[in-house]
């Protein structure tokens, strides 16, 4: 016999089980059902950046719940980095003792005691974005540390990776999650860099970063302090998202990151035109704003069931720009029970009219189909062929298109 069967043999009868129990954990791992539809939630980062602590994250939570978010879909609250501060003589990961001081399982305790789902921020790399510290040689050590904490989600960055393959580090912490034995989503932070849309889904991801970070203004591209390229305008996000709507379906999402809607750099008109264009593209629907003290106008924005469910839509069709003529465009979605939600974008200076035909949307001309208005609640009527509305200068207007 010879000396490589021999270790063979004697690995099969060290571990019998062990090999049947790993296959059967490819096959039907404990994340294979989650984010059917795009998450839902809360993030630290857009508002608050490394400001955060165990107060902020309990008063979020609340504040989800009496605002109306938490009936709306809204689930997840997410911790992202600066969090944590250190590892322990066991490598442990360590919360930040002053701004977290009875530990991070207490706080997810609370996030689930109120009916919502908890999540956290780590890295692929030796350190965050930040300077904390990373994930690298540590993914089944943290994993198993999340799931003891009760976390539901798991947001993963890119920064200090070096030479690392994207996909295999992916797929890595996925593994790792899914050893741990809680259904843990897991969120892919890579900003597009290695073309996650890819392989995203193959590595067990339920949603990838599309782009680098958002910033809270309309359109434009720019610099960062230390002079690399680029933070993005919410438009120009929207423009990286063509082309790609393929990729996207149950379980495994484009991100085209967080929203700003709130943070005090766009008009309410501006940030209804970034919620509905979030919902077009089926996108995650991750707010950013403080919670506490938003006004009545950007709680309607964020809690409109209407454009919402255009956005949760079970069939997790990805919408697509379907016409443009410089400032005007026509994006259209196709619809679980065969309708068409469509958005008449204007980023323009002036109001305009805008019109969308049957054809675009894939039905004939001859058809007669009801129009509903998912901003004003109202239902417009009977229309044959094609539908027009004036729209504001950086304004949408939303409908369904029901035959």
């Amino acid at each position: 016999m010879t000396k490589q069967l021999l270790f063979l043999v004697a690995l099969a009868l060290t571990f019998p089980f062990q090999f049947p129990t790993v296959a059967l954990a490819q096959q039907n791992p404990v994340s294979a059902d989650l984010a059917l539809t795009p998450p839902m939630g809360w993030n630290t980062w857009n508002k608050f950046a490394c400001n955060v602590s165990d107060e902020l994250v309990r008063g979020m939570s609340d504040a989800m719940v009496k605002s109306g978010m938490k009936d709306a879909g809204y689930q997840y609250v997410v911790i992202d980095d600066c969090w944590q501060v250190s590892r322990d003589k066991n490598a442990n990961i360590v919360a930040d003792p002053q701004r977290f001081p009875n530990g991070i399982k207490t706080v997810a305790d609370y996030v689930h005691s109120v009916g919502l789902k908890f999540g956290i921020y780590s890295d692929a790399g030796s350190k965050t974005c930040a300077g904390r510290p990373g994930g690298l040689g540590h993914e089944y050590q943290d994993a198993l540390m999340y799931a003891s904490w009760g976390v539901d989600y798991l947001k993963y960055d890119w920064c200090n990776t070096t030479t690392q393959d994207a996909k295999a580090s992916y797929a890595n912490i996925r593994a790792a999650l899914d050893a741990s034995g809680r259904a843990i989503v897991l969120s892919i932070c890579e900003w597009g860099k290695n073309q996650p849309w890819l392989w995203g889904k193959e590595v067990g991801g339920n949603l990838w970063r599309t782009t680098g970070d958002i910033q809270d203004r309309w359109a434009g591209q720019q610099k960062w302090g230390d002079g690399t390229c680029c933070s993005n305008g919410m438009l120009d996000i929207v423009d990286q998202q063509v082309g790609i709507g393929s990729y996207a379906g149950p379980g495994h999402w484009n991100d085209p990151d967080m929203l700003e809607v709130g943070n005090g750099g766009m008009t309410t008109t501006e940030y209804r035109s970034h919620f509905t264009l979030w919902a077009i593209l089926t996108a995650p629907l991750i707010a950013g704003n403080d919670l506490r003290s938003m006004t009545p106008e950007i709680r309607d924005i964020l809690t409109n069931k209407e454009v919402i469910a255009v956005d949760q839509d079970p069939l997790g069709r990805e919408g697509r720009r379907v016409w443009k003529d410089g400032d005007l465009e026509v994006w259209g979605k196709q619809m679980q029970d065969g309708s068409r939600a469509v958005i008449l974008l204007n980023r323009g200076s002036s109001s305009q009219e805008i019109t969308v035909t049957w054809e675009q949307m894939g039905y004939p001309n001859h058809l007669s189909a009801a129009v509903r208005d998912l901003w004003a609640h109202k239902d417009l009527g009977k229309f044959t062929g094609k539908f027009s509305a004036p729209v504001e200068s950086h304004g949408v207007v939303m409908v369904t298109i029901r035959p």
